[in-house]
C-alpha cells in the first residue's frame, strides 16, 4: 500500500516531485500553501523559469467545524473537470491540467499569472463591477449550454454523483433539514427534483472564492464535485453568494441586489433554450432559496455572517420556503425587502 504524502510538507512535496520527474534534478523551487479551501491541501510551486503550478491533494475529513467527510478518490473528477471544461469554457477561463497521481489523490495545474485577485476578496471589499457580473452568468450558462449539446459524450463522463452527495446534499439540504423540521418537505421534494434531473453539467462550487480576476478575465477553479444532473443548481449556489453579500454589505445593497439581477438575465441569455424552459426557473429559485439557507444552518455557514445576521437571513427566507415564486427576479425582489423589514 502506498503511504500517503502530505504535501503541506514542503520537504516531502520536493522529493516527490524529483522522484516522479516534475522537477529538474537539483531544482529548488520555492513552494508556499495556499490558502481558502476547507476540502484539499492545496501548495504554490514557483520555479527558477518563471513558471508555477498548483498542486491540489484531497481530504478525506474537510477542515470545518461539523464532522464532514468525502471520498479523497474526488481529485480524478477534478482532473476530468479540468479536462472537459478547458473545452466547453470561453477561452482563457480554465487552468490547464498538468498532472494527476490518483494514489495520492492530488492534482497538479497551471498557475494563474500574476497579477490576479480572488474575486471573493474583491467585492467583500465593496468591489463589484457588472463587467464581472456579466462574466460570471456568461461562463456559466456557457457552460451548460455547451455541455447540455453534448450530453451524449458528457453525461457518462460524469454520470456519479456521490461527490455532490457528500459534497452538496448532504452538508446543505440534509443537515439544514435536520436543523429546520418546517423545513423537510421543501428539501424532501427539492432532493428528489434534483436526482431525477439531468440536463447539462453541474460545477457544483460555482462561487466568488473560486474566481480568479486576471488582465480582466474570470478563471475558474476548484471542480471536484462537477456532475451531470441539475444545472439549476449551479444558479441557487452562485447567486446566494451575490445575495448574501447584499445582505452583509448593507452600505452596498442595491447594488449587489443589481448584480444579482444582470446574473440572471446575462446566464439565461448564454445558457441558451435551457434558461428559458418552463421548469427551470422555478427550480433555480428553490436552489436558491435551499442555499441561503443552507448557508446560514448547513456544515458549511458563510463565515463573514454575524449572529444577528444569520438569524435575519433565515427570518426572511423561512417564508419564502413556504410559497417559493417562480420567477427569478421576484425572489431578488423580495429577498432585499424581507431583508428591510428585519432591520
Amino acid at each position: 500500500m502506498t503511504a500517503v504524502l502530505d504535501i503541506e510538507k514542503s520537504d516531502n512535496l520536493l522529493r516527490y516531485l524529483h522522484e516522479h520527474g516534475h522537477l529538474e534534478p537539483g531544482e529548488v523551487p520555492t513552494i508556499v500553501p495556499l490558502s481558502g479551501g476547507v476540502s484539499n491541501r492545496t501548495m504554490l510551486v514557483e520555479r527558477s523559469d518563471g513558471t508555477a503550478f498548483v498542486i491540489k491533494q484531497a481530504l478525506e475529513k474537510l477542515r470545518v467545524e461539523a464532522d464532514w467527510r468525502s471520498d479523497p478518490n474526488r481529485s480524478h473528477r477534478e482532473a476530468l473537470g479540468l479536462t472537459w471544461l478547458a473545452r466547453l469554457g470561453p477561452p482563457g477561463t480554465i487552468t490547464p491540467l498538468l498532472f494527476e497521481d490518483t494514489d495520492q489523490h492530488l492534482l497538479a495545474m497551471q498557475a494563474v499569472a500574476r497579477p490576479h485577485e480572488n474575486w471573493k476578496s474583491r467585492l467583500m471589499a465593496g468591489g463589484l463591477e457588472l463587467s464581472h457580473v456579466k462574466q460570471f452568468g456568461q461562463l456559466l450558462g456557457t457552460i451548460h449550454r455547451r455541455s447540455r449539446e453534448q450530453r451524449p459524450e458528457l453525461e457518462p463522463v460524469f454520470d456519479d454523483r456521490s461527490y455532490f452527495e457528500s459534497l452538496r446534499i448532504e452538508p446543505y439540504y440534509r443537515y439544514t433539514a435536520e436543523r429546520n423540521r418546517e423545513t423537510s418537505i421543501f428539501f424532501t421534494n427539492l432532493i428528489s427534483e434534483t436526482a431525477a434531473t439531468r440536463e447539462a453539467l453541474v460545477h457544483g462550487d460555482y462561487s466568488p472564492k473560486n474566481i480568479l480576476i486576471h488582465q480582466n478575465t474570470l478563471v475558474l477553479l476548484d471542480h471536484e464535485v462537477i456532475h451531470f444532473g441539475d444545472p439549476a443548481f449551479d444558479i441557487g449556489f452562485s447567486l446566494t453568494h451575490l445575495l448574501s453579500k447584499a445582505h452583509h454589505l448593507d452600505s452596498s445593497r442595491e447594488r449587489f441586489l443589481e448584480g444579482a439581477r444582470v446574473y440572471w438575465k446575462t446566464y439565461q441569455t448564454a445558457a441558451g433554450e435551457l434558461g428559458f424552459t418552463a421548469d427551470f426557473e422555478p427550480r433555480a429559485v428553490r436552489h436558491t432559496l435551499g442555499c441561503l439557507l443552507a448557508r446560514v444552518d448547513g456544515r458549511s455557514p458563510l463565515e463573514y455572517f454575524t449572529t444577528a445576521e444569520r438569524n435575519r437571513q433565515r427570518a426572511v427566507v423561512l417564508p419564502l420556503l413556504k410559497s417559493p415564486p417562480d420567477r427569478m427576479l421576484t425572489l431578488i425582489e423580495r429577498f432585499g425587502q424581507g431583508l428591510q423589514g428585519e432591520r
